[in-house]
């Protein structure tokens, strides 16, 4: 993979970060009970811990990517 394309992709791979951030917190503001509607509080502790670890992996695997494409268009190693 060329230097430049690696270095877009891998920034790239830490901007979705803030994209899968925003979509998991609109989805807990949905979530959440409200006097209007929303699910039971136990239902949403159980969504929200289940949310958080998704989101946590997610995180982790992109920082992973990142890092390795950033390395790369640098000509270091791949392994980071």
């Amino acid at each position: 993979m060329p230097p430049k394309i690696a270095r877009l992709v891998g920034l790239s791979a830490f901007g979705a970060i803030a994209g899968f951030v925003v979509l998991f917190a609109f989805i807990f503001y949905l979530s959440w009970p409200s006097s209007t509607g929303g699910i039971t509080p136990g239902l949403t502790a159980v969504s929200v811990i289940s949310g958080v670890v998704v989101l946590l992996g997610l995180i982790g695997a992109h920082v992973a990517l990142g890092k390795q494409l950033l390395a790369l268009s640098e000509g270091r190693s791949r392994r980071v």
